[in-house]
């Protein structure tokens, strides 16, 4: 089974709250809190990481779980969010040139450019 990449959705804003992460989708405006492991892949998610990866270099070294429960973990967590757009996932790398804009509150905003 190949791999999976992971982008974050062009239409979605994150913020950290109290440690918790919160993602807001400006397509339907779903609202999303994610927990420590949820958070370290949304934030993980660059297009070229592969999420096996991920898993393995964050998740497992700071949550302590194995990695073939993890990644399935993972995969389900992955799933869910794609199917509102907050997660896009690929077969290849996603290329691209990542433009990350704060705003004066903190938020982020990804704009992405293909070269």
């Amino acid at each position: 089974m190949s791999d999976q990449y992971l982008l974050r959705g062009r239409s979605v804003a994150d913020r950290k709250l109290g440690g918790e992460m919160m993602l807001i989708s400006a397509v339907d405006s779903s609202l999303f809190s994610l927990n420590g492991v949820a958070s370290a892949i949304w934030e993980s998610a660059d297009g070229t990481t592969p999420l096996r990866e991920i898993v393995e270099r964050k998740i497992c070294q700071e949550f302590d779980v194995e990695p073939e429960a993890a990644y399935e973990d993972a995969r389900g967590f992955v799933e869910e969010l794609s199917k509102h757009g907050v997660l896009v996932v690929y077969d290849n790398p996603f290329r691209y040139r990542a433009i990350d804009i704060r705003d004066l509150d903190g938020a982020k905003a990804f704009f992405y450019e293909t070269p």
